[in-house]
């Protein structure tokens, strides 16, 4: 069945039909062709192409045919068009000449649009709720471990000692701003395009904002042309993705080298890691490395759309077919991989004597050495020089921090006394940031409350 043919003399060439079909990725917006029709025919019978009874014939036609559709697979050998044309073709075989009657004053240019709206803010809720499922495990672990404390990297080398529930919420943060973007991305997609026609507005009294309340839609959209040709939605949605895929590949890769012997933090689920096919003594980290590799097909579905969309001359173009592939495949990829690092958190174990260890055998500790004798009054160019001079020292002699002697570091610089000594070791200089965000224990207590009550609020909006 194809909703168009009169103008032409002859039909389209089996090979254009295969180049341009759709049905074998737009079949994933079937339910929400059908609410779409469902609202539409409701629509038809406010202006009299339909009589009640014909809209319940159609309504029953399209249930029965949604509940079809969960129970099996009913496309089979289908080779309709796209859903579009399915759907009516399945109508037919329901409710019969009534069919013919449904796409009354609708084009397919606002049918689809309608339908990836409908889609993706399904969609969007479900990738905020497994956000929120990824932000609880980690907040989990933090709590479980308040007092672990690592050597946090600058340019991959020690620099300072934090707290590993303070490096898990610098994760929280990131995912907390990533379901914001969904949740900004939800309400740029809640607009209604129903009742837009092809690309000049529909050339009946359909009420739009009641196809808008029985769609579940807060707004209607403002401009017919806008309304068909805009992919924004759809790129705000990728945009967001995308970011959280930054955020998922950038925690594997630390979850990567925390793991491996070097390091030595961090023991991987058996649940999340594989062996070698050959070496009988690997353990790889095979979900950390999929999520990574995975960042990039997801960041590639956005410029992919981008592109697409670049050069488009107003309103409607087949073009816009492509839409859909590279939205469905960073939707799939990004769920699956939340899903996986949230089991890869829940399954985790830290070693936190390794963890403490590699921060007291170096230097983390000087920084807050150099700005405890600021506090004392030394210019804080001539203690970075002088702590500077202390490491040097170290290096040549062999010393860690903790083997000076207040006497011995006397030596080095008057100014050192014991409260310096005392600061020497990683963990006492936790204390030196009790700044709001800081890594001190006192900080670290209200944080976590904080991210609590925050996960919480998340959660209530679902």
């Amino acid at each position: 069945m194809k909703l168009w043919g009169g103008r032409f003399e002859h039909g389209p060439a089996e090979l254009f039909e295969q180049f341009s079909g759709s049905l074998d990725f737009d079949r994933r917006l079937l339910e929400a062709d059908i609410l779409g029709s469902k609202a539409f025919a409701s629509a038809l019978a406010s202006v009299g192409i339909l009589t009640c009874e014909d809209r319940e014939i159609v309504h029953r036609a399209f249930d029965e045919i949604l509940s079809e559709a969960r129970e099996a697979d009913m496309f089979g050998e289908a080779e309709d068009e796209d859903i579009h044309t399915f759907v009516i073709r399945k109508l037919d075989e329901k409710a019969g000449s009534l069919s013919q009657k449904i796409h009354t004053g609708r084009s397919r240019n606002e049918q689809v649009a309608t339908d990836f709206r409908l889609w993706m803010k399904t969609e969007i809720n479900a990738i905020q709720e497994l956000l929120v499922g990824l932000m609880g495990v980690l907040l989990d672990f933090a709590m479980r471990e308040p007092d672990a404390l690592l050597p946090g990297y600058t340019h991959l080398r020690r620099a300072q000692p934090v707290l590993w529930a303070h490096y898990l919420l610098a994760y929280f943060e990131m995912f907390a701003r990533d379901w914001q973007r969904f949740d900004d991305a939800y309400r740029r997609t809640d607009v209604l395009p129903l009742g837009s026609g092809a690309l000049a507005g529909s050339g009946f009294p359909f009420d739009r904002q009641a196809m808008a309340d029985e769609l579940g839609f807060s707004k209607l959209s403002a401009n017919s042309i806008d309304a068909v040709s805009d992919r924004d939605f759809a790129l705000d949605f990728l945009y967001a993705a995308a970011g959280t895929m930054l955020h998922l590949s950038r925690l594997a890769e630390d979850w990567i080298l925390y793991s491996g012997e070097e390091f030595g933090f961090l023991e991987l689920g058996d649940e999340v890691t594989s062996g070698s096919s050959l070496m009988p003594q690997k353990k790889n980290p095979d979900a950390c490395e999929l999520v990574r590799g995975k960042s990039g097909r997801v960041s590639g579905s956005l410029l992919s759309l981008m592109m697409t969309l670049k050069g488009l001359p107003l309103s409607y173009n087949r073009d816009l077919q492509e839409d859909k592939e590279p939205v469905f495949d960073a939707a799939a990829q990004l769920s699956g991989c939340l899903a996986v690092m949230k089991l890869t958190v829940q399954t985790a174990a830290i070693h936190p004597d390794r963890m403490e260890a590699a921060a007291d055998e170096s230097w983390v500790s000087a920084t807050a050495l150099a700005e405890e004798l600021s506090k004392k009054g030394v210019p804080f160019h001539r203690a970075h020089q002088i702590v500077g001079k202390l490491v040097l020292e170290s290096v040549r002699t062999g010393n860690r921090p903790q083997d000076w002697t207040t006497g011995e570091l006397k030596e080095i610089a008057s100014e050192f006394d014991d409260k310096a000594r005392d600061l020497l070791t990683a963990r006492s200089a936790l204390s030196n940031h009790v700044v709001p965000g800081g890594t001190a224990s006192s900080v670290l207590l209200g944080a976590l409350e904080e991210a609590g009550k925050r996960l919480e609020a998340m959660r209530r909006t679902q």
